[in-house]
């Protein structure tokens, strides 16, 4: 199995997506079901994991209805209230779909930068380690030290840094960032998804050499079973196709080890999210 671990869909008559700004022109539509699955196709992926965009238990429905009606969905990693006393009940609401693989929030946007390891959160991320459902990091690298100290707190929760911690490429950002994920790393509870690496690069003028000194030194933190491949589209067309995004990564990869590949490309993240592969294959 070849897995897209992080893509976005958004129906704008729907929601309202305070993130959809006026600048990001490339962005100003709808993005489906329909319109993902023939790039997953010309691309050889089999499944993809599509992933909240919004504080909202709605949004998670629709997701999870979407799920049900496109097998090559091969999960939702959806949004919960970390801070409701009641969110095993609502887990386990979501759980009885059978699609809901991992829940997510925009921690880098909490202006509270300990809100992580509040009282109440640690409660709910801790329900989420009760329903063995793993827990996407939202994350810049500001956050690192503080995600470090989450992942030895609740050692029982699997943990996802999303996008390598958003390190600023374009302005060849490294330290602290490399030394900081490097030590997350080490906690065998965390995983890193090598994704949305373009729209952190230079828009219009990015190459894949800008993008190697990090994936590389993700490759070597955590190691061939703790990666895993993501598009982040349709965010990632502000800076190139999904085509080109399989390409560059595909390259880079290749370039570390040979033994990267099986894990990076769909393994882990059947392991990591708990998925059920033949399930979905034969729905």
């Amino acid at each position: 199995m070849r897995i897209d671990a992080h893509q976005h869909f958004w129906q704008r008559d729907r929601f309202q997506y305070p993130w959809l700004t006026k600048e990001l022109t490339n962005l100003q539509r709808d993005f489906a079901p329909e319109d993902l699955h023939p790039l997953l196709q010309k691309n050889a992926i089999d499944m993809a994991l599509v992933v909240q965009t919004l504080n909202s238990l709605e949004e998670t429905y629709w997701f999870l209805q979407l799920a049900e009606k496109n097998p090559f969905i091969g999960g939702v990693i959806g949004w919960v209230d970390l801070s409701d006393p009641l969110i095993g009940e609502q887990l386990a609401e979501f759980q009885s779909s059978k699609n809901l693989v991992g829940i997510r929030h925009q921690v880098h946007d909490e202006p509270d930068g300990n809100w992580l390891l509040h009282d109440d959160i640690l409660s709910g991320l801790q329900a989420l380690a009760d329903h063995s459902l793993p827990y996407d990091l939202l994350i810049r690298p500001t956050h690192l030290p503080l995600c470090t100290e989450l992942a030895k707190t609740l050692p029982s929760l699997s943990l996802i840094v999303d996008h390598i911690a958003k390190p600023g490429i374009a302005q060849k950002q490294w330290e602290p960032w490399a030394e900081d994920i490097a030590q997350l790393a080490t906690l065998p509870n965390v995983s890193c998804k090598v994704s949305g690496l373009i729209t952190e690069a230079d828009w219009s003028s990015w190459k894949p050499e800008d993008l190697q000194p990090y994936v590389e030194h993700i490759c070597h933190s955590f190691g061939s079973d703790r990666i895993m491949f993501g598009s982040n589209w349709p965010f990632c067309l502000l800076a190139g196709s999904y085509d080109h995004v399989i390409e560059t990564i595909t390259v880079l990869i290749d370039q570390i080890d040979d033994s990267y590949s099986a894990g990076f490309w769909g393994n882990n993240a059947t392991r990591i999210y708990n998925l059920q592969s033949e399930t979905k294959e034969s729905a």
